[in-house]
């Protein structure tokens, strides 16, 4: 997985662009700044965006190459992120420290998805909040990104089994237009979930 998202994020075009996800961007701007992480972090977009907001904003991905774009985007928007190269899906955060953490395309294996959705459940301070979105199983009918594999794509009853001990607040299937750079780009079909932490 690294070697793959080395070599991808190698180019100097963001694959992703260097705007933030639209529900993450609707999202943030109804809350107060806090301490954010966010996981399968990239190029740091989403980093990024929260800290210009005035986040406190952790960042993990497997790649050095996208820590190394994510710096450069963050100097080039006059902020700091704390991004730290490691394999998120292992990594356990600390509990009870994050007002929020944002989940956006992240599409593994259902087991460790559960194990890794658990932790970072406990890393929510009270009331934190999950903002996340991924790809539907209809979006493998569609070019505009996500995993070849529907096993890895996401269907609401998946998304209720995961985030099922917290308060929901927004659970949706939306066809949306994605224009992330190169790599999201066209018509998409994706879930959006905000809960928060009781």
């Amino acid at each position: 997985m690294k070697e793959l998202w080395n070599q991808r994020y190698s180019q100097e075009e963001y694959n992703y662009g260097k705007n933030p996800n639209a529900f993450l961007k609707e999202e943030l701007l109804k809350l107060n700044p806090g301490h954010i992480l966010f996981l399968g972090e990239g190029e740091g977009r989403n980093a990024v965006y929260a800290a210009t907001l005035g986040w406190k904003a952790d960042a993990i991905d497997y790649s050095e190459e996208g820590k190394r774009k994510a710096d450069n985007l963050a100097e080039e928007f006059a902020v700091k992120i704390n991004y730290s190269v490691r394999d998120f899906v292992a990594f356990t955060p600390t509990e009870n420290k994050y007002d929020v953490v944002g989940i956006f395309f992240i599409h593994i294996e259902e087991e460790p998805r559960r194990t890794l959705f658990k932790k970072v459940i406990e890393a929510l301070k009270p009331s934190g909040k999950i903002i996340f979105e991924c790809f539907e199983k209809d979006q493998i009918n569609l070019s505009s990104g996500g995993p070849p594999k529907p096993e890895l794509l996401y269907s609401l009853e998946d998304v209720v089994s995961e985030f099922i001990d917290l308060e929901f607040e927004k659970l949706s299937k939306e066809k949306v237009f994605l224009s992330e750079g190169s790599g999201h780009f066209g018509e998409g079909v994706v879930i959006r979930f905000l809960g928060s932490k009781t």
